[in-house]
C-alpha cells in the first residue's frame, strides 16, 4: 500500500503553504490537506484485503449509543439466549456476552488513533514523497490495530464455538491440508448452518463456508493437490495412490496462486502458520498446541458486524485533522487521524476451523 500526491501545480502550492512562517496561513493548508486526503485514507483503509473487511459495515452518528435489534437477526426457532462476542478495547481479547434473543443489544465501541509529523523543511521543499509516506504510515497503523482487534475476535468466538455439543473445529489429517480435510470442513460447515426450519437452505442447498482464511503453508497443501495423491480409503492391500483428475490438477496447476478452490475465496495471511502471531494466539485461547489453523467463514449469512460512528461535521467514517502540539521553534508539521468503531460476532455458527 502506498498513498501517492500528485505533483500538480495546486498541491505543490499548498504543501508549500504549509511550511508559511504565517501561522495562520500554514495552518490553513494543513487543514486543507487534511480535508482534502481524509476520504481518501477512508477508502484505503476500507477497500484492503484485511480480515477486518469481512465484517459488515453500518454506521451510526457519533452522538448515538448503537444498539442491534437481536430478534432480526436471529431464526424464530433460536433459543431463547444467546452468546454475543464482542470487544471493548482495540486489539483486545474479545468477551461474550448472554443476552437474550428478543432485546435490543448495546454494544461497546472504542476509538483507533494515529499520529505523525514531519520536518517542515520536507513541505517547504514540495517533497511530495514525504507527504505521501506520511499518510501511508497514518493508514497502515489504523490497519494493522483493526487486523489484530478482528483476528483476537474471530479466534476467540471459534475457539469456544459449538452447536448441539459438537465443536466447530475438526482435527486435520497431519501437518498439511489435504484435500480430505477440506472435504470434512464443508460437510461440517453444512450441519451447522441449516436454515430456520433446521432444513436446506434456499433451492436446497446450504452453503456452510464462503471463504478459508490460511496460512501459506495451509494453501501449500492444496497446491500440492495437483501432483499428490488425494484418496484416503483404505484398501485389501493398503493404501491406494490414486491422483486427482486430470481436469482438478489441471485447475490447480494453471490456477497457482489458488485465490479461490472448490467455489470457496481463499485469503492467504502470513500471521497464520507454524510459531506464527495468530496462531499463538488461538493456541492461548483455545488451550492447544496446534501448528497451524484453517479458519472458515460463511458470509452469506449476517453475524460479522463493525459499527463505525460518522464524524458530526464532515459525516466521514475517519477523522483526519492537523495536529496543533507543535511550536515555531520545533519546525514540525503533525497530522492526527481517528476512527471509532465496534465489532461483535452474534451468531459464531458462521465459523469453522481445521486445526493442523
Amino acid at each position: 500500500m502506498n498513498i501517492t500526491l500528485k505533483r500538480t501545480e495546486e498541491q505543490v502550492e499548498l504543501v508549500k503553504a504549509m511550511a508559511s512562517r504565517n501561522r495562520e496561513v500554514a495552518y490553513e493548508a494543513q487543514t486543507a490537506l487534511a480535508e482534502f486526503i481524509g476520504p481518501v485514507l477512508a477508502q484505503v483503509v476500507n477497500e484492503a484485503p484485511t480480515l477486518s473487511n469481512l465484517f459488515s459495515t453500518f454506521q451510526f452518528n457519533e452522538m448515538d449509543s448503537p444498539s442491534i435489534p437481536l430478534d432480526l437477526y436471529y431464526d424464530i426457532t433460536a433459543p431463547d439466549y444467546v452468546k454475543v462476542y464482542s470487544t471493548t478495547v482495540p486489539g483486545g481479547l474479545p468477551t461474550n456476552t448472554v443476552t437474550p434473543t428478543v432485546s435490543e443489544m448495546k454494544f461497546n465501541t472504542y476509538r483507533i488513533d494515529s499520529a505523525v509529523d514531519f520536518d517542515k523543511r520536507y513541505a517547504a521543499k514540495s517533497r511530495m514523497d514525504v507527504i505521501g509516506k506520511t499518510f501511508t504510515r497514518i493508514a497502515q497503523e489504523i490497519m494493522l490495530r483493526q487486523e489484530a482487534t478482528s483476528a483476537n475476535l474471530l479466534l476467540g468466538a471459534l475457539s469456544e464455538a459449538e452447536t448441539n455439543g459438537k465443536s466447530h473445529t475438526i482435527a486435520g489429517s497431519g501437518s498439511t491440508l489435504i484435500l480430505d480435510d477440506f472435504n470434512k470442513l464443508l460437510t461440517l460447515g453444512k450441519r451447522i448452518n441449516t436454515a430456520w426450519n433446521g432444513g436446506a437452505g434456499e433451492g436446497g442447498r446450504i452453503k456452510g463456508v464462503s471463504d478459508l482464511i490460511m496460512s501459506p503453508e495451509a494453501v501449500q497443501g492444496l497446491r500440492e493437490i495437483a501432483y499428490n495423491p488425494i484418496n484416503t480409503k483404505q484398501a485389501a492391500g493398503g493404501l491406494n495412490s490414486i491422483p486427482a483428475t486430470d481436469e482438478m490438477r489441471n485447475s490447480v496447476y494453471n490456477n497457482a496462486g489458488v485465490p479461490e478452490f472448490y467455489g470457496i475465496s481463499i485469503m492467504e495471511i502470513n500471521e497464520l502458520g507454524p510459531n506464527q502471531k495468530f496462531t499463538k494466539v488461538w493456541n492461548t485461547l483455545s488451550s492447544r498446541t496446534d501448528s497451524d489453523l484453517v479458519i472458515g467463514i460463511d458470509r452469506t449469512r449476517e453475524s460479522l458486524f463493525r459499527a463505525v460512528a460518522l464524524d458530526s461535521e464532515t459525516s466521514a467514517e475517519f477523522s483526519l485533522a492537523a495536529d496543533d502540539q507543535y511550536s515555531v521553534r520545533q519546525q514540525k508539521i503533525g497530522y492526527y487521524g481517528s476512527m471509532e468503531e465496534g465489532r461483535m460476532i452474534l451468531d459464531d455458527r458462521v465459523l469453522t476451523g481445521i486445526t493442523l
